[in-house]
């Protein structure tokens, strides 16, 4: 990527194709790795042999994540039910387990947490509100956040690390929408209770003692998607737009072509997402296939762009979504959109929420709040 805008950590990004080295996400025999699967016994990181995910070596402490969660001998998520798959560990779970060995707590510490029901287009939606350690009576910025998880799977608790992780660093609220899931409610449903969500924040902010000046959106993979088609919506149909968008290795096509699929051949068999997910969560999410070349609030990779809120992208680099990440960040660019692009080495899809444990996620999550902060107008 050229534009001055954009800044990357992967300046010797790798192009090989997936080889060996086969995993489905949260499944798969460790025997199908190049390397072991040993680090819930809290083997030092550094004494694992290095394991590679499409030509790529993973970062020590990823490693011990993605050790544990292959460990739990799961059942890959495309080969069963929605309902099995709800039910699966997580790399939430798996991090967990890490800190335990280490004997660190589980959960960061955070000031308050608190639930809203928000009037949605189906009834009332949940979320949940963080409040950072040591907020005051001031009204504070808010980040209205969306979850992961192909808008099939995973659920508040799920993404809980991210949201007290940005709470704290970016010293804002964060509110954490549980939009509603396919297959019992395919698109478009999460995207009205997402947008329904976002214009109820901005509106009503002044309930959570928050700022309606200093609402941002905040996404991770399938929330990346959320959070982008939220702005778009915003712009769209004369709502207040957000004053910023951080997406997290966001879906930002299910049509992806040329580049676009270059990771995803890549990284076939990545873990904790892999290339044959992406096909299971659209075969649940979209009522008609069709409507992912056609449909913008779909696939906001075909969306006109233009006069949409600043953003701040980040990307994992062994992840079947990096290659549509890097282009939509780059269209953004294109678009006169104020973009900054970031690439973390090593990591997996579903790392930002490791801080704990990997270095690069505490790093990505400092990233975002730094933008966060400057969107707000507040100092660190």
């Amino acid at each position: 990527m050229t534009s001055a805008d954009l800044t990357s950590h992967a300046t010797n990004r790798r192009n090989v194709v997936a080889g060996a080295g086969a995993i489905a996400a949260g499944g798969l025999l460790a025997s199908r790795f190049t390397g072991t699967a040993s680090a819930q016994d809290a083997t030092p990181a550094g004494e694992a042999t290095p394991m590679v995910s499409g030509g790529v070596p993973l970062d020590p402490q990823m490693q011990q994540i993605v050790d544990t969660l292959v460990s739990y001998e799961a059942p890959p998520i495309e080969s069963v039910s929605p309902q099995i798959a709800r039910n699966l560990p997580s790399a939430t779970t798996a991090t967990i387990e890490v800190l335990s060995a280490q004997g660190e707590p589980a959960f960061e510490e955070i000031g308050d947490i608190s639930h809203i029901l928000i009037p949605g287009p189906a009834g009332d939606i949940v979320a949940r509100v963080y409040a950072p350690v040591g907020a005051g009576d001031e009204p504070l910025p808010v980040a209205v956040y969306y979850h992961g998880g192909g808008f099939v799977i995973a659920n508040l608790d799920t993404y809980d690390p991210s949201c007290r992780a940005i709470a704290n660093a970016a010293g804002c609220l964060v509110v954490s929408v549980a939009y509603r899931q396919a297959p019992e409610a395919p698109y478009p449903a999460a995207v009205d209770d997402s947008y329904a969500a976002l214009q109820y924040v901005i509106e009503n902010a002044g309930l959570i003692n928050g700022d309606p000046e200093r609402v941002a959106v905040v996404g991770e993979s399938a929330g990346g998607n959320l959070a982008a088609v939220v702005s778009l919506l915003a712009r769209d149909l004369g709502g207040v737009l957000p004053v910023h968008q951080v997406l997290v290795y966001p879906v930002a096509t299910f049509a992806p072509e040329g580049e676009q699929t270059e990771s995803i051949e890549q990284f076939v068999d990545a873990v904790p997402l892999n290339s044959a997910m992406l096909e299971w969560f659209g075969s649940y999410y979209l009522p008609d296939p069709s409507i992912a070349t056609s449909d913008p609030y779909v696939s906001p990779a075909i969306a006109d762009l233009t006069g949409l809120p600043p953003a701040t992208v980040i990307l994992a680099e062994i992840d079947p979504l990096f290659s549509q990440g890097e282009i939509f960040a780059q269209q953004l660019t294109d678009a006169g959109v104020e973009t900054t692009v970031t690439t973390y080495e090593g990591v997996t899809h579903e790392f930002f929420g490791t801080g704990a444990v990997v270095d690069k996620a505490a790093e990505a999550v400092e990233e975002a709040a730094t933008a966060l902060r400057s969107a707000f107008g507040t100092s660190a």
